[in-house]
């Protein structure tokens, strides 16, 4: 199986939606989405990503699976000791980053004290729960770090959503943290994930990325990819800190 993981175009938060330009950036993102295998289409409850989706179901005349485990990860706030107020989970200073022994670990990263003394863990699972369910009915169980095959097959799913919760996503299918996503890969609006399943002892699936954050819809088409998400190169650039 092949899980297409895509995050929203350019995004319009006031307004729940996408800008012109995001707008384009979801037209070419049709046009690459659609020559796929495309079995289900799973999209965020919000406005930005169901926009984004619209012209794929559209080009492939089918529905959307609305979910809100997949809608942005943007309500678990967290106080860090440098601020005054709480502020998102996935939002954090490099330099504090350096003091956290366990924000790496795959599971331990929940008992920082921070984490553990917000709602962070008990959304995560949640959001990580119905990703289990959904693979289940494409026949992959999840079975420690591995997928059991109930019921192998070349579908294409595609998960239209955020960057934050797109972070939670592979952080469960890699097994690795979240802030190993959260605080060393920017995907940009539109951008492609692919994930596949790989059998290399029947009954037991791997899950493999084989890459994360294609824009190439983007560049073929002689479009710069958005900055939203990402932060200034160097601190005197004038974008954003």
């Amino acid at each position: 199986m092949k899980i297409i993981i895509i995050r929203h175009g350019d995004p319009d938060y006031k307004n729940d939606t996408l800008t012109s330009v995001g707008k384009i950036e979801a037209e070419y993102l049709k046009r690459h989405v659609i020559k796929e295998n495309v079995k289900s289409v799973y999209c965020s409850i919000l406005g930005r990503a169901r926009d984004t989706a619209q012209p794929i179901l559209d080009a492939l005349s089918i529905n959307a699976t609305y979910c809100d485990w997949l809608q942005e990860f943007s309500n678990e706030q967290v106080l860090l000791p440098y601020a005054s107020e709480s502020d998102l989970c996935w939002d954090i200073l490099p330099e504090y980053i350096n003091t956290l022994k366990n924000i790496y670990h795959p599971t331990l990263w929940k008992e920082e004290d921070f984490i553990k003394n917000s709602n962070v863990p008990k959304n995560y699972d949640y959001v990580i729960e119905n990703l289990d369910k959904m693979l289940a009915n494409h026949g992959y169980v999840r079975d420690g770090f591995n997928y059991k095959v109930e019921k192998g097959n070349h579908d294409t799913i595609v998960l239209v959503c955020h960057f934050g919760v797109t972070a939670v996503l592979l952080s469960h299918l890699l097994n690795c943290s979240p802030y190993t996503i959260w605080q060393h890969v920017c995907t940009a609006p539109t951008a492609v994930t692919t994930i596949y399943t790989e059998e290399r002892k029947k009954g037991v699936a791997l899950m493999r990325c084989a890459s994360i954050g294609d824009v190439s819809h983007l560049l073929e088409n002689g479009l710069e990819p958005s900055f939203s998400g990402r932060f200034c190169e160097c601190f005197e650039d004038d974008t954003r800190h």
